[in-house]
């Protein structure tokens, strides 16, 4: 079959006056110029009386410039015809045939172009010659051509999608995923699903591993994962049917889920990961034990206490659980028992683990006796040694190739097993970045810790509820679970000389004279730099006398620097007579004035060491970081309304704590519209709030997030809300976030596609004029018009 095209010049322009179809392009040609009556008739063309000027024939295109002398017959059809015309023939076969080979050849210039001469003239090509154009782009891992290749996905899905095959679009959201084109390659499999073409979740969970290393893409996965799943829940899928095997294939499994939540985390959308923790039960699938910590993190930054508590027997009683696991679920809980307040928890986990490590050390120190006698007898015991294989093993990142696509290898991967390890791998990388963003626990061979930084926010807390008792008892029962190298190195007279650091000398004083009922000694140091403080503010006049009469009495020895600056104290004070005592004092005692030091020398320590407890504490409380624990506990008490569907109670819990002064956040608001938004037709209420959000964005005295904004667009978008829709979008857009307008184009198209779609009333009133104008608004912006 070969398609010809005739054009005309007139007037220095080409028209083109026909195209047609034939197996005999010569024959129509010249039919067509003797014009429908011969083509009817089927009368021999070679009747023609013509000549031609000029006529050059390559393979299957056929050009020519006629200059014909009709006879009489044909001169008044063809007399409005110039004396020029111009007969241009192709053959869609070839065409393909040149993709193809363009394709083999890289040389993608000539195959686009083949293309679009193929689109023009026949539509699109063949399965086999689509498909082929699809990988070829995709192989190049380039986005341009992957944009193109994506465009020729969106082409043939709108036109003829039955020409689209499924491993070609599997393989090119893979590659769009891998080059950073989350947007395309989420879409790319929506269009799979449309087309109940259902990509096995080994296949594309390695999309959404690959997806989850950015956080725009983490954050689509997310929407992605909710999409399929929506799918399986309530058991709405009859594994008992031969017919829906292939969409059980497709179902969500924890290696996804644990992607999915584990980059939540890292890139904090940790509302969309709680929502996925509450998908999993519906769609039938337990976790596993690894998931166990993700589930941990995921509550404690939301500040869910009680999940956290719930998971706690899960944990200690799992096995396969490594080290560092432990560590992280540890770390959630002693961070949640901080957010709430809850010293009292924290103490005893804390106490909790240096008891244990006290024990555990003494056991570990008596093993090693065992076997250095057992090494000293020359008898070795059998020890499993790191291979090659296993050595940094930790470090290892995912291998090259996975970046170098070709496309029959990953066609005859039929199970897609190298799909599945590569997100295994790609898992391991984002669990090691989770790894390192504990801080409060620390862990060796086997035995977790408190870190300094654990220590320098528990005594913060301490100090910010002016539980100066409750913070000594803590110090008494920590100094005889933890025994320093030294007794100026101790946790005592660390946390004392933080205090003295922060001109918090009369919480120091207290905690010293603590120490001091209890048998804690703390040295001689701690005293001159209390001393020394003291001095330096002045008007410290009894604090001083009732502090030397205290280290006399302990048989504390100050230094020479100390007596100087009390000397000098007094002396500027007025007070003769007690400086000549101390003079007196310091002859007596015969103390070198560059012996004793201890304070000059603390000091520079602490500069010198980052990890020293008192820098962590110093840091930490100028840090200005102050929580209110309250939020926390009226947010749990919104949150658990709002997930029973109450919202009549929620919006009470609301006005209590407003009343008492607490100003509610982004969590209390997100916990407010998804149920509203689960409630369904509570869309003026949300507006309700939206304004008070405004309000409170203004003032500075909340920070919306993506994760807010995103859920208040989806409930205007739903209601029809399109000014406030406009709102949020504006504000998105200021803040650079990412908007799926893939997403909003589907709910639109489902919910509001008749809306506004005739001529505009001739009498409306301002309000509706501003309702129209914004959903039309609306509709330009996601491309419909």
């Amino acid at each position: 079959m070969a398609v010809v095209e005739v054009y005309v010049q007139e007037k220095g322009q080409m028209l083109r006056v026909g195209r047609i179809c034939s197996r005999f392009s010569s024959c129509v040609v010249f039919s067509f110029l003797l014009g429908p009556r011969h083509l009817i008739s089927h009368e021999s063309p070679h009747c023609l009386d013509s000549k031609c000027s000029w006529i050059n024939y390559t393979g299957a295109n056929k050009i020519g410039f006629l200059n014909t002398k009709l006879n009489g017959g044909n001169v008044a059809y063809l007399s409005t015809l110039t004396e020029t015309v111009l007969v241009q023939a192709r053959d869609p076969s070839l065409l393909a045939l040149e993709i193809e080979k363009a394709i083999d050849q890289q040389r993608f210039d000539d195959a686009w172009s083949a293309y679009e001469k193929h689109i023009h003239m026949d539509g699109l090509p063949r399965k086999s010659v689509l498909s082929k154009l699809i990988t070829g782009f995709a192989e190049t891992c380039d986005v341009h051509w992957l944009n193109q290749s994506y465009n020729v996905v969106n082409h043939a899905f709108e036109e003829k999608r039955e020409l689209l095959e499924k491993e070609p679009l599997i393989f090119l959201s893979l590659a769009l995923a891998q080059s950073s084109l989350p947007n395309l390659a989420i879409n790319v499999v929506r269009k799979l699903v449309k087309m109940e073409a259902y990509p096995p979740v080994a296949a594309w969970s390695a999309i959404v591993a690959h997806m989850c290393q950015t956080a725009t893409g983490a954050f689509l996965a997310a929407d992605m994962v909710m999409e399929i799943g929506y799918l399986f829940q309530n058991n709405r899928v009859d594994p008992r049917k031969k017919s829906n095997r292939p969409l059980l294939l497709m179902k969500p499994n924890s290696l996804t889920f644990n992607l999915i939540l584990t980059a939540s985390l890292l890139f904090g959308t940790t509302k969309k990961a709680e929502q996925l923790l509450e998908l999993m039960p519906r769609i039938g699938l337990n976790p596993d034990v690894s998931l166990l910590i993700v589930m941990a993190k995921i509550y404690e930054q939301n500040g869910h206490r009680d999940e956290i508590q719930k998971l706690r027997r899960h944990v200690n009683e799992a096995c396969g659980l490594s080290e560092s696991e432990f560590r992280q679920f540890y770390d959630c809980l002693l961070s949640c028992h901080l957010k709430f307040g809850d010293l009292d928890s924290t103490v005893d986990m804390v106490l909790d683990m240096l008891k244990k490590g006290k024990n555990t050390k003494r056991s570990i120190e008596a093993a090693k006796a065992v076997l250095e006698a057992v090494e000293n007898n020359k008898v070795y015991l059998p020890c499993e040694k790191a291979g090659p294989g296993n050595a940094g093993s930790s470090n290892k990142s995912v291998c090259t190739d996975s970046q170098i696509l070709k496309y029959l290898p990953f066609f005859k991967d039929k199970s897609f097993a190298k799909l599945e390890l590569e997100a295994r791998e790609l898992l391991k990388l984002l669990s090691d970045k989770l790894q390192e963003q504990v801080g409060l626990v620390n862990s060796e061979y086997g035995i977790l810790y408190p870190t300094e930084t654990m220590y320098a926010k528990l005594v913060k807390a301490f100090l910010e509820a002016d539980k100066i008792s409750a913070l000594a008892s803590f110090l008494v029962k920590a100094s005889k679970e933890d025994s320093p190298v030294s007794v100026e190195s101790s946790f005592v007279v660390q946390v004392i000389n933080a205090c003295i650091s922060l001109g918090l000398l009369e919480q120091a004083h207290d905690l010293l004279d603590e120490m001091r009922f209890s048998g804690i000694r703390v040295g001689s140091a701690i005293y001159s730099s209390l001393l020394k403080a003291y001095c330096k503010e002045g008007h410290h006049e009894d604090d001083i006398a009732a502090l030397l009469k205290d280290a006399q009495q302990a048989g504390i020895q100050l230094d020479a620097s100390c007596y100087e600056d009390l000397i000098q104290t007094r002396a500027h004070g007025n007070n003769t007579t007690g400086a000549l005592n101390l003079l007196k004092e310091l002859k007596s005692l015969h103390i070198l004035k560059a012996g004793h030091n201890e304070f000059e020398m603390l000091v520079q320590g602490c500069e010198n060491n980052g990890a020293d407890l008192t820098t962590k504490l110093v840091e930490e409380v100028k840090s200005g970081n102050v929580v209110n624990h309250a939020i926390h506990d009226w947010n749990n008490v919104i949150h658990f309304f709002c997930k029973k569907r109450l919202m009549h109670d929620a919006h009470k819990a609301l006005s209590k704590m407003r009343a008492l002064g607490h100003t509610p956040n982004a969590q209390t608001f997100h916990s407010l519209v998804t149920g509203y938004a689960a409630v369904g037709g509570k869309y003026v209420e949300v507006t309700d709030l939206w304004g008070e959000m405004k309000v409170l964005a203004n003032s500075n005295s909340m920070k919306f997030d993506q994760e807010l904004l995103d859920s208040l667009l989806y409930c205007f978008v739903r209601g029809g809300f399109f000014l406030r829709a406009m709102e949020v979008i504006e504000m998105m857009e200021k803040g650079k976030m990412f908007i799926d307008k893939y997403k909003y184009k589907s709910l639109w198209l489902k919910y509001h596609r008749t809306l506004y779609k005739g001529k505009a009333p001739k009498v409306q009133t301002e309000a509706q004029l501003k309702r129209r104008e914004a959903a039309l608004h609306f509709k330009r912006w996601i491309g419909l018009t």
